[in-house]
Formats: structure tokens, sequence, C-alpha cells
């Protein structure tokens, strides 16, 4: 039962956050949108007590039941773990914690999320990682199925399906996602859950909490027959059929053990005993420190806190114009709600949700090392519409704070700048004026270029003061491949 208990919910939980990636409408937020506030070192990094407090209580009174009903990332190398066991059954062994390596990652990602170094907390969080697969992995074959739909019912002279556009948002950011899914799928088809075990941050620290919760797998040696089917199904390596002991902190209740035994040896329940007598006479081993344990997950939860295809434009149908190029910005753009760029470095963990998420094709993620796969913004594709509020309304971690759409129109993430060399009144003798004609909030007036000659070819006036770096003018500006206006980003966002 509790098997089956776990398997529905995990596959609830599992569709509905892949849902929530792979979806380019905004549906699956309305609907399922809290299933990503779940998560735990989201809900640390957004300063959300009471699912903290929700998700701390659950593992002290279930164990480590987190990582297999609410993490996608588990759930994930579940699967693997599964077609694994299809292609060998009796697969697992009992191995010893190594307690050096996953107290290890814990420090280094604590370090590196107090000091904003992103790449780090990126490539450990487990969200993170699984948002990263689904974002450029899955989001890209679910947009073809919806294509090839909406194609077929343009047939029909149907519009329950529209066409959505496939583009690589970036190159490093895929190749990740391939490598991670590789090592996943490759470490959970021999061994199952080593990644949780000896790399996940989150599976530490929620490790050092289960040792002592309420309900628990363990033994009654009366009933064991010592035939080892429990360890061999154990994706977790936590338990040790010799000994007759199950390793609390490694252990994520998943029942495997249980539905296998034919004795009716393992229990989930409180065992107020604590160790079986067999075990306390042959183990003859003391658990680690509970004063360390305390300090590192106090310390995970102060220093969160402290830390706070291809495009084509067609010019009137016609004639195919040349891609644009994005410039090099000395600062890069950071999405409206971030606050500042020190704001998304401390609490962004890089899932991408809000990549995904982005209807107008502005958010990215970025290649810098420092902030790696963390969203940057480029209006090569669209620009930031005033309007627009969906990657704010997202985010789970605070990194991108709610803003209303008057707020929004009224914040200034970067300003433009006016190219002299590339603008085409000058350098083809037109007219042109796009990028006045377009800027929703009138930072942009067309001017002499000669102040002293009225007939001289008219440019654009930037007024910085106003402009609130939405990129609608660099977007829109006709000149290829570089843009003859382009925006530089504010380090600080502010009201103008």
């Amino acid at each position: 039962m509790l098997r089956k208990i776990r398997i529905t919910l995990a596959t609830l939980f599992m569709l509905g956050l892949t849902w929530l990636f792979v979806d380019f409408t905004g549906t699956a937020h309305r609907l399922v949108g809290g299933l990503a506030k779940l998560q735990f070192l989201e809900a640390v990094l957004a300063l959300n007590f009471i699912v903290i407090a929700f998700l701390l209580v659950l593992t002290v009174a279930c164990g480590r039941i987190y990582c297999s009903i609410i993490c996608p990332l588990g759930i994930m190398q579940d699967i693997f773990g599964w077609l694994g066991k299809k292609a060998k059954k009796n697969r697992y062994t009992y191995s010893k914690a190594i307690s050096w390596l996953r107290y290890g990652m814990l420090a280094i990602f604590i370090l590196t999320i107090v000091a904003g170094v992103g790449t780090i907390v990126q490539l450990l969080a487990p969200y993170s990682t699984f948002g990263i697969i689904a974002t450029n992995l899955l989001q890209p074959v679910y947009q073809a199925g919806n294509n090839v739909l909406a194609a077929i019912a343009e047939q029909y002279d149907s519009y329950a399906f529209y066409h959505s556009e496939i583009w690589l948002r970036s190159a490093v950011s895929l190749v990740i996602a391939i490598i991670m899914l590789l090592l996943l799928a490759v470490l959970a088809w021999r061994n199952g859950r080593t990644y949780c075990n000896t790399i996940c941050p989150v599976g530490t620290l929620l490790g050092m909490l289960s040792r002592w919760s309420f309900l628990k797998v363990h033994f009654d040696v009366e009933k064991c027959k010592n035939c080892s089917l429990c360890t061999k199904n154990c994706k977790a390596a936590c338990i040790d059929y010799k000994t007759h002991t199950v390793d609390a902190s490694r252990c994520v209740v998943c029942g495997d053990c249980i539905s296998v035994c034919k004795h009716g040896a393992l229990k989930y329940d409180h065992n107020s005993g604590g160790q079986s007598p067999r075990a306390e006479r042959t183990e003859g081993t003391v658990p680690e420190g509970r004063r360390r344990s305390f300090l590192i997950s106090s310390a995970l939860l102060a220093t969160a806190a402290l830390a706070q295809q291809k495009d084509k434009i067609m010019d009137g149908g016609l004639a195919e114009i040349q891609d644009k190029v994005a410039p090099e910005r000395q600062t890069p753009l950071t999405p409206p709600g971030s606050l500042s760029a020190q704001n998304m470095a401390l609490r962004c963990t890089g899932c991408q949700l809000c990549i995904s998420e982005c209807p107008n094709q502005v958010l990215r993620p970025s290649d810098d090392l420092l902030h790696l796969m963390q969203p940057t913004m480029g209006y090569e594709r669209g620009y930031c519409r005033p309007e627009c509020n969906r990657c704010s309304e997202v985010c789970p971690t605070g990194a991108i704070k709610p803003i209303r759409h008057e707020d929004k129109a009224s914040t200034q993430i970067g300003h433009a700048v006016w190219i002299k060399k590339n603008c085409i009144p000058l350098t083809d003798g037109v007219e042109c004026g796009n990028c006045a004609r377009h800027c929703p909030v009138g930072a942009i007036e067309m001017v002499p270029s000669d102040p002293d000659n009225e007939e001289s070819p008219y440019v654009p006036a930037v007024n910085e003061s106003r402009c609130i770096g939405c990129g609608a003018c660099e977007y829109l500006c006709p000149a290829r491949p570089f843009s003859a206006i382009y925006v530089e980003g504010h380090e600080v966002h502010k009201e103008v």
C-alpha cells in the first residue's frame, strides 16, 4: 500500500511539474504553479517559512518522503531505476554512506550561495537540474507535437491550437542539459539513488532530520530469514540485511523493500525501540554527531536568509531580412522584478521556469560562468512588453519578485543607447523613426542630425530618465545585422 500511494502521488507531481516547464501558454501556471513553490531549496531562498515548516515537519514525521514524491529529479531517477530493474532484477547492494562527500558537497553548496556563485548552485540544486533538462530537451518536443496538432487543426479551419516557434536559446545550456540527463540516467540505471545520497545538498540536509523521524522502515528480526531481497531491491543502498539495519538518513521511503519482502519482516511505522537487538549486537557503530548535523542544517537556513527556429523577419511579406545580432552589453539585463543583478545572483537557482514561460522570447540562459543558466534578456526576437509580467508570477525563489503591470511600466531595468554609425537615416539617406513611433513610454524623440539645419536627416534622441529599457526600439530597429539603438542594462533597477 505504501508503494502504491508513493507511486500515485509521485506520478501526479511529476506530470504537473513537467507540464509547468513545457507549457508555453500560461495555462499550467494557473493550475499547478504551486508545485514549484513546494520545492525545498526554492522555499528557503524565497523565505517561504510556511512551506519550509511544512517540509521540515513532514520529514521529521515521515522521513525523506519529499525525495520520492515532491522532488521531480528524484522521481526522474526512480523512472530510470525502474527501467534498470526491468533489464535486471535484484540489481542493488548495500553500501556504507560516503559521509565526507555528502557533507562536503553540502558545505560547498552553502558557500556558493553566500558568495553568489550561481554556476555551482545550478549544477547541484535538484529542482534546477530538472528544470534545465525539461526546458532544453522536453519543451521542444512538446512544442513540436503542438505544432503538428496546429497544422492538422488548420486544415479544418480550427484554432484550437496555434503554432509555437522552436528556437535554440543557448547552446551551452542545451549541452549541459544533455550531459546532466545522461549522467543521471546512467547513475540511476546502475545504482538507483546515487546522486541523491552522495551529491544532492537537499537530500543531505533532509537526511540529517530523517535520522530521527517518527515513522521509519525497520526490521522485525524474528520474521527475517536473511533472504537479502530487501537489500537487492533498495535503490538507496541503505539496507543491510546482515545486521538488520536501515540507514534512515538515506532511505527515501519508496516502499520497494516492504513490497518484495515475502516474510513481512519490514515495516514502516514508529519503532520506539530504536535499532533491532541483533543490530545492536553486531553493528557496534556509533551514529554521526548530532551537533554537527544540527549546525550544518542551521547554517543552510541562516545563510539563505541572509543571501536572500531561426527567426525570419519579412518586410511587407515580400523580402527576407537579415537576422539581428545581439549587441555586447557592458551590463546584462535582468527581468523587471529582479530588483538588481545582486538579488538575481543570490536567489536564482537557474531552474529556467521563467525562460520557458516567457511569451515574448526575450529571456534566455546566461553563458556567463559566474551566472551560468540564470536568465538574461535579449531583444533579437522580441521585446519585454509592459503588459506582461509572467516571469515574475512563476519564479519560486524570489529572484524575480511579483510585479504589477503598472509598476513594471515605471521600472527602469536599463536605458537605450543610440549608435550613430548604424542609423539608417544617416547610412541610407531614408526616413525612419521606427524607434520613436514604437516606444511605449515616449522616451525617444526624432531630432535633426544637424541642430542648425532643420532639413538634415532626423535621428533619435533618447531621454534616459524616462526610458525603462523594454527593448522595443532595439527589436524594431530595421538596421541589420546590428541595431542602431540598443539597451544597456542597470546593475540596480529604479523607478522612473
